[in-house]
């Protein structure tokens, strides 16, 4: 189905190619995970697979990409949609109408499809993606989550026989990401699609991934199963790495296996992982939550709407310095809302959100959010101009903003274009320029969004080191290995009221939605990251 006959591609005025020598072939009806740090470019093969690149993103291509026969330098993007469907790492920026049953049906006009297999395909593609409670919806009132259902939506309604995806759970909370992944993997054993994904959230995929193509830092791509690919590198998800420190073989790449391998032995006579953890594991290598320091923020028997639609109803929360709060829940459980209400973006409908002692917004300073769109937070033509703007509206030291950036992605070109960069090089961006000025609280909107495992462990450092100095840090995030890593307290959501606020162990480990993989595999005990499980049997990182 997908011929890679020795590709290059390299954008203009680039040193070096970004992929190059790519000869491989993806089979009919094969789920395939594309993998590789940050920038490394993944959007970029993707985008070779339906003639974006180089007809819409410039650059010159060598080589030869066949799809279906076809080969993409002869057929535009428009030729190949109903051979290829593509949702990019943005899907709200490709909408062009209004509502989402009329999204939904918009490919299959531009396609001339009979208007009654057009209401078939959507009501199948409604029921597929649980998308029925929203289908009357405004396109702009939908959660992120939400939107990227509907892109995905959107492309199946054509049949494609390829499906490719960018980030495709990457706005998603746990339960819809495994609802659209269950559907994909029905679409590749039950109807034969081909579907190709990047992804960063691994632990959400790979037990699915019939290969892996990994994309390495000069452009090469490996391609193999999916278990030798990734092991021994850092974007292995838990399970995988629990089993390297375990010395399990095969590597587990699911938690079903994973936990079928923790309580066997590993050779004979030898004991099994949680009969070493029982014999070893204390309390003291599990990480404890900072103490909470003075209340830095309080929201009080706030109301907030979106016309008639109820987003937070009656939330009373306190935000203490000296944690990471993580704000979870379903998409569409009111997380953003609460965000930009402590931003002061947003007034309450009923009650009260104050920040500093003062209402919220009224010091611009107090708190700062990055939104899950980092673009909105990004003005200048080059990432230089951007640093050196946000030192100047900070009133901070002359390369500041640059020095935050480096720590969290290192190598992000001073030279480049924001809208050039890559989804997590954006992010990693606007986060700096809202450090630059130093607020008492931040807040961040899905922050590990596009974000690969080395530039999550920047990230996690970086919060340790801003609640050290006595800030507060509000999460909203659908990223559960984050939440294991860096939260002191989790605060769950539900239909826009709080069903849960404790510490962050205790919320997560005894919820089957929003536990990490660890947790699940070493279930009933409440470990949370591989790092705690190694500290607990003495092996040294």
């Amino acid at each position: 189905m997908i011929r890679f006959e020795q590709v290059s591609f390299t954008y203009a005025d680039a040193p070096a190619p970004t992929l190059r020598g790519i000869d491989l072939v993806i089979p009919d009806g094969e789920l395939c995970l594309v993998v590789g740090a940050t920038g490394a470019g993944k959007s970029t093969f993707l985008q070779l697979l339906n003639g974006l690149a180089p007809r819409f993103t410039g650059g010159t291509l060598a080589g030869r990409v066949v799809i279906d026969g076809r080969s993409t330098a002869d057929h535009p993007p428009r030729e190949l949609a109903d051979v290829v469907g593509y949702v990019g790492q943005r899907p709200a920026a490709g909408f062009v109408t209004d509502t989402v049953e009329h999204e939904l049906a918009f490919v299959m006009e531009n396609l001339g499809v009979p208007p009654a297999a057009m209401r078939r395909r959507v009501e199948d593609v409604l029921d597929l993606l649980n998308l029925h409670p929203i289908r009357e919806r405004p396109l702009e009132t939908l959660s992120g989550g939400q939107q990227q259902r509907v892109a995905i939506g959107s492309v199946l309604t054509a049949s494609p026989r390829v499906l490719v995806l960018d980030e495709p759970t990457s706005a998603l909370d746990p339960a819809a990401a495994e609802d659209v992944l269950a559907a994909l993997a029905r679409l590749v054993h039950d109807l034969g699609v081909t579907v190709v994904a990047a992804e960063h959230r691994l632990e959400r995929v790979v037990h699915l991934a019939d290969r892996a193509l990994a994309i390495d830092a000069d452009g090469t791509v490996r391609s193999g199963p999916v278990g030798e690919v990734l092991a021994g590198t850092a974007m292995a998800p838990p399970v995988v790495r629990l089993g390297e420190l375990a010395g399990w073989a095969p590597l587990p790449l699911s938690v079903r296996d994973a936990r079928r391998a923790a309580g066997a032995a590993v050779a004979p006579a030898s004991p099994s992982l949680r009969d070493r953890l029982e014999a070893n594991g204390s309390a003291t290598h599990r990480r404890a939550p900072r103490p909470a320091g003075a209340v830095v923020a309080s929201v009080r028997g706030v109301r907030a709407t979106y016309g008639p639609v109820v987003a937070l109803e009656q939330v009373d929360l306190d935000i203490r310095a000296g944690q990471v709060v993580a704000v979870m829940g379903r998409n569409g459980s009111g997380k953003s809302t609460l965000l930009a209400l402590l931003a002061g973006l947003r007034a309450p409908a009923r009650g009260e959100v104050l920040v500093a002692g003062h209402r919220a917004g009224d010091d611009p300073r107090a708190a700062a959010l990055v939104p899950q769109d980092p673009l909105v937070l990004l003005f200048e033509s080059t990432v230089g101009a951007e640093c050196a703007a946000a030192d100047r509206d900070a009133g901070a030291a002359t390369g500041t903003t640059r020095a935050l950036l480096d720590r969290l992605l290192p190598g992000v070109p001073d030279d480049r274009h924001p809208r050039d960069l890559s989804e997590g090089q954006r992010l990693a961006l606007a986060l700096a320029v809202v450090l630059a000025g130093d607020p008492a609280v931040v807040l961040l909107d899905e922050p590990t969004r596009g974000l690969d495992a080395a530039a999550k462990r920047r990230l996690i450092e970086i919060l340790d080191e801003l609640v050290t100095e006595g800030r507060a840090v509000v999460l909203a995030t659908h990223d559960v290995e984050v939440v294991a890593d860096v939260a002191d307290r989790a605060v769950v959501l539900a239909a826009g009221e709080v069903v849960a606020d404790d510490e962050a162990r205790t919320v997560v480990c005894h919820s089957p939605v929003f536990a990490p993989q660890v947790a699940k595999v070493l279930a009933p005990d409440e470990w949370l990251t591989v790092d705690e499980v190694r500290a607990a049997l003495g092996v040294a990182p």
